[in-house]
């Protein structure tokens, strides 16, 4: 089956509610909450619709589109800048080495610091596959087109990008790194937790917990197993993530103890990969063959789609299919921009 990603519009928002109950929790930009959802796709909406091509406080929602009968199987989101209407907290991880020379030992302590380091940042989250569509591969298409709108649109972009993958959970839905730290200070389970700060954010955390760093040596054991260890089905968002450049630099949620990975917008795999030509005529169909499989992207903002597919590079330009060329809704001396699968 194929599909194309594309600009979410108001009207995706029962599609966008379907696959957030799907989820079974614990995706905070993604929360079953009818009205929030309303709201981030009004809030996409007028992000797409900032003719100012400048680093602001844009949020950019994307859905994905089966292109026979128009099922929604997808979404994902893009964060221009975080850390705008409240702090963006996050627990960093460092370490203290202390001697002791009358018992001849050395001590490695490790302590959680609550901390915004990452405010001002871009952050890509929010990124759903329905189960029936994991199997066509196009979750490459999913994750990776977020990079090609960034190239695209670079100057509205920070000069760091972060990616928050969801920590681990137990059996019965529970996070061990909420019991073990902040549930004691909160007296609500993590669900409940992670359903408020969903809708109302995260600084009623700042608000209640401890200001000084916290020893993970007087944390449960279950608690610190867990520490940048993301929830087994993220396994594989995190080796995507890290094949394009993202790094765990000892960052993580202050929820679930998630691990926060980051990396340079401009090193970002995809997003220094990208070029763009103008498509100069339709690829013979019985040459798509000698194309090169790439994901392909082409329009502005709310005109932005992505595609699977394959293309020709000739005489400064590149040769699209008919097909490719009507899913992108584009025409010979339009841009086109693409990189390698």
């Amino acid at each position: 089956m194929k599909f194309v990603l594309r600009a979410a519009e108001r009207r995706d928002l029962d599609a966008l509610f379907a696959m957030a109950k799907a989820t079974g929790g614990g995706f905070t930009n993604l929360p079953p909450d009818r009205a929030v959802l309303a709201e981030k796709l009004a809030r996409a909406e007028a992000s797409f619709a900032r003719s100012e091509d400048s680093f602001g406080d844009d949020r950019f929602l994307f859905m994905l589109e089966a292109v026979e009968g128009g099922a929604l199987r997808g979404t994902c989101q893009i964060f221009s800048q975080i850390g705008t209407a409240w702090p963006f907290y996050s627990y960093r991880i460092s370490a203290l080495t202390q001697a002791s020379s009358e018992l001849g030992r050395t001590f490695r302590a490790e302590s959680l610091t609550l901390t915004s380091d990452l405010d001002g940042t871009t952050e890509v989250g929010g990124l759903f596959l329905a189960p029936e569509a994991r199997a066509s591969g196009v979750g490459s298409l999913l994750a990776r087109s977020r990079y090609l709108f960034i190239a695209l649109h670079r100057p509205r972009f920070a000069a760091k990008t972060i990616a928050e993958l969801r920590g681990a959970i137990d059996e019965n839905g529970q996070s061990p790194f909420w019991d073990g730290l902040a549930g004691r200070f909160f007296g609500m389970s993590f669900r409940e937790a992670d359903e408020f700060n969903a809708v109302h954010g995260n600084q009623f955390i700042a608000d209640l917990m401890p200001k000084t760093p916290i020893y993970t040596a007087m944390l449960p054991e279950s608690a610190v197993a867990v520490m940048g260890v993301p929830h087994k089905p993220g396994v594989a968002a995190m080796r995507m993530l890290e094949a394009e450049g993202f790094r765990y630099d000892n960052y993580i949620d202050i929820f679930d103890g998630g691990p926060t990975v980051t990396c340079p917008t401009d090193a970002i795999a995809t997003v220094a990969a990208a070029r763009t030509a103008p498509l100069t005529r339709s690829l013979d169909s019985n040459r798509e063959a000698d194309g090169i499989p790439c994901l392909i992207a082409a329009g502005r903002l709310a005109g932005f789609r992505a595609i699977c597919g394959t293309l020709v590079e000739r005489d400064g330009g590149v040769l699209l299919s008919e097909e490719a060329a009507q899913l992108l809704r584009v025409a010979p001396g339009d841009a086109i921009t693409w990189v390698a699968r």
